[in-house]
């Protein structure tokens, strides 16, 4: 008997109906010579403290460090406290007794980092020594399903997924039950304050934007702006030099000739330049990119369009959705015409679907090199049929960004005009000639959107032309603006570093806070820690969490850097690098803050109990 194991029923059932198994059985299903179980997610975690005898909160037992780690049941929590969840325990006894019986073993959990914890942890436990095998696909589609079966792999092949997956579970418990312990002990608040390896760098990024942008002072400056007219088509210039001072901004204005003072030359045009740039189209989406648009277009939370990727993942509309590439090798790009033809009919997407299917594809998304696990995200071809308001976004942002990723260039011609009027002015303007990819969407041109003028005229240089009007502004400098979801999760590819330029970005992302798969949950856990809460569109922290920063901001925890370090050298685990050096690396790195938080802790002050779990 062949035993296939998934991450959750719904997927079970799924390769079940591939199969043409439909015997239903107490948590399996069979047929076919297979038999299809599950787990529900994490049915296993590293275990508590006190099963390595650190009972109690008490600072005689930090940092724990256990010599080797436990696994254990997931909780539930009873009127008698954390009990093993009895489903959880059922289920792990089904497997085991079709794990007994089994021929061969077959892993079919997602295919990705806590996909192969979740299997080798329930694998583990139950001391299982039978070889397996790894579905390892990036769809579910009935084919892909398919091909995936034809090709299995030995389960040995991601022994190294599943150190690194299990370096970084271990990371998470040391850190954040040894730092959690120190600083709440330490601070005498008689509250659980929760620290982490991720969530505490992402805390304080979120704080020190909010007091940034709290404390800013704004600074008044003065532009002036003159109104020249090229045949009655007016545009606007704006002074090149800023002035601190109302007096010399006016001292210009008045240098300024213009039609009301008998002038009818004004203006000299002292330069134009009009330069065609090529915009090419943005690459593919992963899970990050797509959270963010979402975020922009819509407002979800990161979480919310995790949820809903993850379910069109698994009604077979796209694929894989937790990777971290916005790449596909030329494989999947063979695949890419026949998507697109598909798309022909979409009621918003046809037109350009039309276009790209007779034209040559734009293969900036193609790169085989910069797939890792998994490709980006892409429809799988499979028709769309009666989806929630929320899901036909989700889907359309997919869809759409493919069409956008394989068309042509955007051309633009940017034309600035330099003006001499008593000082030197600028006009600028942006109009795009082909629109390329920017046709899918119709999105405005963030450019376009901060330009003063829709259209410029045609000028010559060395033209005088008359000025119609001219003004003093007053503007003031701004702070940075306080991070919403979509500018959080851009700020953590690349550990709170400023890049706008996205293959820059992708490039760092190894470097980055968290993972895509992972940045979701961060932002929930630190909202139900009562650490942040959102306002509007916006992140900020609460007093409990201002108050946690203020003590923990000088500290390892808290250094972004330090912590997307991390997450690099996981992905050097994962590739072969030496577990035992960052196992090391992580205990040297417990024992030192365990003691900065339990020096600092007691300057932490805390108006209101916190009701918090340690992670």
């Amino acid at each position: 008997m062949k035993v296939i194991i998934a991450e959750k029923p719904s997927v079970a059932r799924e390769i079940a109906k591939v199969f043409g198994a439909t015997t239903k059985k107490d948590g399996y299903m069979e047929g076919k010579g297979y038999t299809f179980t599950w787990a529900f997610g994490h049915l296993l975690q590293l275990a508590a403290p006190q099963e390595y005898g650190y009972y109690g909160w008490n600072v005689q037992n930090l940092p724990m460090l256990p010599p080797k780690f436990k696994l254990s049941i997931r909780k539930v929590k009873t009127k008698a406290g954390m009990v093993d969840d009895p489903s959880v325990k059922k289920q792990l006894d089904i497997i085991k007794g079709l794990f007994d019986e089994a021929t061969e073993i077959i892993v079919a959990t997602d295919a990705g980092r806590e996909g192969e914890l979740i299997f080798r942890y329930i694998y583990y436990y139950l001391k299982c020594k039978k070889p397996f095998k790894r579905l390892w696909i990036s769809s579910q589609t009935d084919e892909a399903i398919k091909e995936g079966f034809r090709n299995l792999k030995p389960g040995t092949d991601y022994d190294t997924l599943f150190n690194s997956a299990h370096c970084r579970s271990q990371s998470d418990w040391l850190v954040g039950m040894n730092a959690t312990q120190a600083l709440s002990l330490s601070s005498g608040n008689r509250a659980v304050l929760s620290l982490g390896r991720v969530q505490t760098p992402t805390l304080a990024m979120i704080c020190s934007r909010y007091l940034e942008n709290k404390n800013f002072v704004p600074q008044l400056y003065y532009q002036v702006s003159i109104q020249p007219d090229k045949d009655g088509q007016v545009f606007k210039a704006i002074s090149v030099q800023s002035y601190k001072t109302k007096e010399e901004a006016q001292a210009i204005v008045d240098l300024v000739q213009d039609v009301n003072s008998g002038f009818t030359n004004g203006g000299h045009i002292a330069n134009v330049e009009a330069k065609p740039r090529k915009e090419p189209p943005p690459l593919l989406h992963d899970l990050s990119s797509l959270q963010q648009e979402a975020n922009k277009r819509k407002g979800f939370t990161a979480d919310q369009t995790l949820t809903i990727l993850q379910n069109l993942y698994e009604s077979k509309l796209v694929t894989y959705p937790r990777t971290g590439s916005r790449y596909i090798g030329d494989d999947v790009f063979a695949g890419v015409p026949n998507l697109i033809e598909k798309l022909k009919e979409h009621p918003d997407f046809g037109k350009q679907a039309t276009v790209l299917s007779t034209a040559k594809l734009n293969k900036r998304s193609v790169n085989a090199k910069k797939v890792t696990d998994h490709h980006a995200v892409l429809p799988t071809g499979e028709t769309p049929y009666q989806l929630t308001p929320d899901k036909q976004a989700v889907y359309d942002m997919v869809a759409g960004r493919m069409l956008e990723a394989f068309h042509q260039d955007c051309i633009k011609e940017i034309t600035k005009i330099t003006v001499e009027s008593g000082s030197t002015f600028m006009a600028s303007g942006t109009v795009i000639q082909t629109p390329g990819w920017r046709a899918v969407f119709n999105d405005t041109d963030e450019e376009k959107k901060e330009e003063e003028n829709p259209t410029l005229p045609k000028v010559q240089q060395g033209e005088n032309l008359p000025i119609t009007d001219k003004a003093l502004l007053e503007k003031q400098t701004k702070p940075k603006p306080l991070y919403n979801e979509a500018s959080l999760l851009k700020a953590l590819e690349t550990a709170g570093k400023e890049i706008d330029d996205e293959e820059l970005r992708y490039a760092m992302k190894e470097s980055g806070l968290g993972t895509p798969a992972t940045r979701a949950s961060i932002i929930e856990t630190l909202l139900k820690r009562n650490y942040i809460s959102r306002e509007k569109k916006n992140l900020v922290p609460t007093e409990t969490g201002l108050s946690v920063y203020q003590v923990v901001k000088n500290q390892q925890i808290a250094q972004a850097e330090l912590t997307g370090t991390w997450e690099k050298r996981l992905e050097e685990i994962r590739t072969g690098a030496s577990v035992a050096d960052f196992q090391e690396e992580i205990k040297t790195y417990t024992r030192a803050i365990t003691q900065e938080l339990l020096r600092e802790g007691k300057s932490l002050k805390i108006a209101q109990p916190v009701a918090a779990v340690a992670k």
